[in-house]
């Protein structure tokens, strides 16, 4: 075998195993908005949909429903930043911050009753940003997990450029997140019907199994999916 097909079959195994992780992550969040969506009201994961809808109850003069939203705005950002310090301090990136989701998540369905609910929703919220900080790239490529509305604008600039002559293809992985949140979105809206705050129970479980899973991806393949943060520039 060429060193330049084992390359090939090496590049290929990454792209899957990543896309495959990608797309269950994807899923799990598309579960949690949809439930978190039936139980609240307002999205836990779609921050660009609580931006407009924020600005709409300001509009309206619902102030106190605008400042819960950009409350949960504030949390999300906060829930990213604390994915990516957690995982910064740990080997088993993924595992590690997918089990911390998987905690928080089942936590917050234990939270029931109506004086709870606030906290319910922000810890759902937290849980969602922080669930970024498990891959945040395949193969050189910026990968969305909540945020599919970037994956679709690269999708599309990407079918775009193909159809202008560009013959690559690697854009064609981002409709992934998508798919994934749409079928986890379906399930997500089932299962509230079917267990209401329980869900989330059923959905922690399934973020743990998801970690678990990804305890048989190699370490070393694993640190491709994350963004390489450039060294800090000392002052002399």
């Amino acid at each position: 075998m060429t060193r330049e097909r084992r390359r090939r079959i090496v590049h290929t195994r990454r792209t899957a195993t990543g896309l495959t992780l990608a797309g269950a992550i994807s899923f799990l969040a598309g579960m949690t908005d949809a439930t978190g969506l039936a139980l609240t009201g307002d999205f836990v994961s779609f921050m660009t949909g609580n931006t407009t809808r924020a600005a709409l109850a300001l509009g309206d003069g619902n102030l106190r429903h605008a400042i819960i939203l950009l409350s949960a705005i504030m949390v999300f950002v906060v829930g990213n930043a604390a994915g990516i310090v957690i995982a910064h301090f740990t080997e088993r990136r993924t595992f590690v911050v997918l089990s911390c989701v998987s905690i928080a998540l089942a936590t917050a369905s234990l939270m029931a009753g109506e004086s709870l609910a606030m906290p319910r929703f922000y810890l759902i919220v937290a849980a969602m940003g922080m669930v970024n900080a498990a891959v945040e790239q395949i193969e050189g490529l910026p990968i969305g997990l909540t945020y599919v509305t970037g994956a679709l604008s690269r999708f599309g600039r990407g079918l775009g450029r193909w159809i202008i002559g560009d013959r690559r293809l690697d854009w064609t992985i981002q409709i992934v997140p998508w798919i994934g949140m749409l079928a986890g979105a379906i399930v997500g809206a089932l299962l509230a019907q079917i267990a209401g705050a329980a869900a989330l129970w059923l959905i922690a479980v399934f973020a743990i199994l998801v970690a678990l899973a990804t305890l048989l991806i190699p370490k070393r393949m694993q640190g491709r999916f994350n963004a390489m943060s450039s060294s800090p520039t000392r002052v002399k």
